[in-house]
């Protein structure tokens, strides 16, 4: 099985992270290796650092 790898995330209205703000949302990928991932999701949580409302994840699929 292949894995490709997503960055996915945005805005939330608080920092409960269940509401994510309309139009704030993203998603980058998808990677074929974790590690691009994982470099993509260091840059916007570089860039979102200040924002405390702002969450990012990678997020695996696996193709069968």
């Amino acid at each position: 099985m292949r894995s490709k790898y997503w960055v996915i995330g945005g805005e939330y209205t608080d920092t409960a992270f269940d509401s994510m703000i309309e139009g704030t949302e993203r998603v980058m990928g998808p990677f074929g290796d974790r590690q691009r991932a994982l470099q993509v999701w260091q840059r916007m949580a570089d860039e979102t650092r200040s924002n405390c409302h702002a969450r990012f994840t990678i997020a695996e699929e696996t193709a069968r």
